[in-house]
């Protein structure tokens, strides 16, 4: 299964992993678009709960506090239903944001969406 959730993110099943990924516009969203398009993928994630979730981050070259609140509603949500969310494809700076707001504890990183998706199914 994949949703389209317009041009800004994709969300897709494998088997009991979802994983979304947010397209290179989100570092240009306005803060409404953004919250508008959290909503869109969390109720996509709440009808259909999967067993973890993976954020694709590989066509994100950066980020700001708009995104991360996404990301933290996501993480919300996971939590609620005892789902797991893990970051995949974080660029430098993606990465280096996510360790100065002390958020790389809150989410395991991988290189990949592949390892993301093998690192879930194995739970």
């Amino acid at each position: 299964m994949s949703a389209d959730l317009g041009q800004d993110f994709r969300i897709e099943r494998h088997g009991e992993i979802a994983v979304v990924t947010p397209s290179a516009k989100v570092e240009e969203m306005h803060e409404t678009l953004i919250e508008q398009a959290a909503r869109m993928v969390v109720q996509a994630l709440r009808e259909d709960p999967p067993a973890g979730i993976v954020v694709d981050l590989s066509q994100v070259n950066y980020f700001g506090s708009v995104f991360v609140s996404f990301l933290l509603r996501c993480h919300a949500l996971a939590k609620k239903n005892g789902t797991e969310i893990v970051l995949a494809g974080a660029s430098d700076p993606a990465r280096e944001l996510l360790h100065l707001l002390d958020l790389e504890t809150l989410w395991a990183l991988y290189t990949n969406r592949q390892e993301a998706i093998e690192a879930l199914s194995s739970d």
